[in-house]
């Protein structure tokens, strides 16, 4: 049994289930990092197509490529031509250093005729009314190693500054055989790696870029010739390092999984994998539910009693500064440097968290001295250090506004995770159908395992006829699983009186209620 007693300092809490995937990243019980994928969503950022050319816009300086999806895929002129510069992959922190070139008009026409083929990566995925970006820079990450298709470059990740591994990783990379036209870059997991982890994962790279050559000789256009691995198994490659002390998964056919695949990467990690079996939900458990509902409010509380104000639009996300109930420092000027320098480490907090990308606005209490001003813009700027997305950032303007712009490869999760209000027209939020679904069968999971009889337990669940619709159209057979996984019995009734995010459980003999949320 899993207790909460003891802080482990750095742990990463999987909740796998039948209709989504939830990460957390913990730190000392802190939440910093999270992650959902569901599986009706397909996700094709990092997924290599062969497409057709169908459109040239020389006054974008750009194409559009069919890749099979609903929306034509946006590709830079500059992209489309593969270059050693352009393969370096911002999470490892080397910079990109490929010259934006200027095509004179008809340039791109002669290489690229409408309708001729061209293999590319989704690098940014199809956000509102966008499709998809694409480059033909290719690069597939490994767990030590990242290869690039068609590039001679040989590197190791700027975050690995130590001089006397670089250098070690330098002769190891020197020493590997690698086929002529393919790059590498080992990653910052590779810091300490032995030779013969980069040799497996050479290997497994090979394998796959082997069987993306096929694709391209042989499978028609469009089509797709590669997909990154789903989110648990993303998170195992990217994710485990040294300083995790362990990862807590709640399925056992996902923990199964993921041994397997540590067992391939690193057989000393195996042991860091560990089953959750406790009766509450796992993200209770590890007290990860209490901090993303605080974290996806609109109004998010510091320690110091000030407040953050999060205004997400499809343009631009506004923070704003707030003192609120902090009464902390000797003077007035010296409790607005405290509020701004806390907020400023919450800010790059929450932004990873929410997955907010785009430019991003914001309006700090003013600060009277240029020091203060450029403290706090220090404390945001290192706070930022940890976020895999590339970040710009501005100094403090005479207005007290700071302006940064934060790499956007997907949807948000406010974005992904809510619908439009059906009561107010899209002026507010309300939970959608997937997510009360969700939330519903974790609910009934929970009361089952905690007034388990030997008697078959019958259980009342009644909910928004919205939500009851989703139920029955869709979710029937995962239901019918959770009633056979719990030796339970269902009845569904819908209330049109009842809010979209409410619902309750009870006992459908004795009405007895075990569970009842509230709007």
């Amino acid at each position: 049994m899993f207790g909460i007693g003891k802080k482990i300092k750095k742990e990463i809490i999987i909740n796998a289930e039948s209709l989504e995937t939830r990460v957390a990243v913990m730190e000392n019980g802190n939440l910093e990092e999270f992650f959902i994928e569901r599986n009706s969503e397909e996700r094709i950022v990092g997924s290599i197509f062969k497409g057709k050319v169908q459109n040239l816009e020389d006054g974008l300086q750009a194409a559009f490529i069919d890749v099979g999806m609903k929306k034509n895929a946006f590709v830079h002129y500059w992209d489309m031509i593969p270059e050693d510069a352009a393969r370096l992959e911002a999470e490892e922190g080397i910079a990109r250093s490929a010259r934006q070139k200027k095509f004179s008009p008809g340039e791109m026409a002669k290489r690229f005729p409408i309708g001729s083929e061209i293999v590319v990566q989704v690098t940014k995925g199809a956000i509102g009314t966008k499709g998809p970006r694409v480059t033909a820079n290719l690069s597939i990450p490994g767990r030590y190693l990242v290869m690039m298709p068609g590039c001679n470059l040989k590197g190791v990740s700027r975050k690995i500054e130590d001089a006397e591994e670089r250098t070690r990783l330098k002769k190891v990379i020197a020493r590997l055989p690698i086929p002529a036209g393919i790059g590498l870059i080992v990653r910052t997991a590779g810091a300490g790696a032995r030779k013969v982890s980069f040799v497996r994962d050479l290997r497994s790279l090979l394998e796959i870029w082997k069987d993306i050559e096929t694709g391209i000789r042989e499978k028609p256009s469009p089509c797709r010739l590669y997909q990154e691995p789903d989110l648990v198994e993303r998170v195992v490659r990217d994710s485990l390092t040294e300083d995790i002390d362990r990862i807590v998964i709640d399925s056992r056919e996902e923990f199964e999984n993921i041994k397997n695949t540590v067992s391939r990467i690193s057989r000393r990690a195996r042991g860091k994998i560990k089953l959750y079996d406790g009766e509450a939900p796992i993200f209770e458990h590890f007290e990860v539910e209490r901090q993303l509902e605080n974290a996806f409010r609109r109004k998010v509380w510091l320690k110091s009693g000030g407040y953050l104000i999060f205004d997400e639009t499809e343009a631009l996300v506004a923070i704003d500064v707030n003192t609120g109930r902090h009464k902390g420092g000797n003077s007035q000027e010296e409790s607005i440097v405290q509020v701004n320098t806390e907020a400023a480490e919450e800010v790059a907090r929450q932004l990873r968290l929410r997955n907010v990308g785009g430019l991003v606005v914001i309006d700090f209490i003013d600060m009277k001295q240029k020091r203060h001003q450029n403290s706090v813009y220090k404390v945001l700027k290192d706070a930022l250090r940890t976020d895999k997305a590339r970040t710009n950032v501005l100094q403090i303007s005479q207005l007290g506004l700071l302006e940064m712009t934060r790499q956007r490869v997907e949807e948000s999760i406010r974005s992904s995770t809510y619908t439009d209000c059906p009561y107010c027209q899209g002026r507010g939020k309300v939970m959608s159908p997937l997510s009360m679904s969700v939330e519903i069968q974790r609910r009934i999971g929970e009361v089952m395992r905690r007034h388990h009889a030997k008697e078959t337990l019958s259980l009342k669940v009644t909910v928004n006829p919205t939500v009851m619709d989703r139920l029955r159209k869709e979710d029937e057979a995962t239901l019918i699983d959770l009633e056979k996984k719990h030796h339970g019995r269902l009845t569904f009734v819908s209330d049109l009186n009842m809010h979209m995010e409410e619902f309750a459980i009870a006992n459908a003999e004795s009405n007895e209620v075990f569970y009842e949320s509230k709007e």
